[in-house]
């Protein structure tokens, strides 16, 4: 028991992540986060930007690697996405809570697409475990494969290109960040939980 606490703290904890499992460790999860119903609890954003941050160092390797295998795992993860939900969506559609999946994160993620269309699958990638449920959703409702595919490479790419170079530049700029990471992983958190926490009381307010 206390093996399996501690892999999910590493798990759960950008840093400690890429300490113990450097570059490969990093796509699995990312690839997880982006592709499979139990990865809405990992940190992305933070990770991304973690990883940002420590680039030139030992734990990591140069950013256009890093950006361009990011952005590869994230590609992936949807794609993975898409076809759960072609294959299981209906199933997805009315099955009860459990411990990894949500009902309310699925119902979240329709809204979202319901109201902002294929531009959700783009700016879905900046948004904690919309980005885990809006490709599940895609392949669900049907959305064309080519469109999907589109969304889905122009978001990667924004997202790995934005948060991994802006950890890099931090980095470069304020050198003692690298001893404060824990403090850059909590603003981000903070701002992306906010941003999904607004998005879903509209979302509400608009039902009411």
């Amino acid at each position: 028991m206390e093996d399996l606490k501690e892999i999910f703290e590493i798990l759960l904890n950008s840093e400690k992540l890429i300490h113990y499992g450097g570059l490969a460790l990093l796509l699995i999860v990312i690839f997880a986060e982006t592709g499979l119903i139990i990865g809405f609890i990992f940190p992305g954003d933070a990770l991304l930007f973690t990883a940002g941050l420590l680039c030139g160092s030992d734990l990591m390797v140069n950013i256009w690697l890093l950006v361009i295998t990011v952005a590869f795992a994230a590609i992936a993860g949807n794609m993975t996405g898409y076809y759960t939900g072609k294959l299981f969506g209906t199933r997805l559609l009315n099955k009860k809570d459990t411990f990894f999946f949500k009902q309310r994160h699925f119902v979240t993620s329709k809204e979202y697409y319901e109201k902002y269309g294929g531009i959700a699958l783009v700016a879905g990638r900046f948004m904690p475990v919309i980005r885990t449920f809006v490709p599940i959703l895609a392949g669900t409702i049907g959305i064309n494969f080519w469109k999907f595919t589109i969304y889905n490479i122009t978001g990667a790419i924004l997202w790995s290109g934005t948060l991994i170079p802006l950890g890099y530049l931090v980095g470069k700029k304020i050198p003692a960040s690298i001893d404060n990471i824990e403090y850059f992983i909590l603003g981000i958190t903070l701002v992306t939980m906010t941003i999904l926490v607004r998005g879903v009381l509209k979302f509400k307010k608009r039902a009411n």
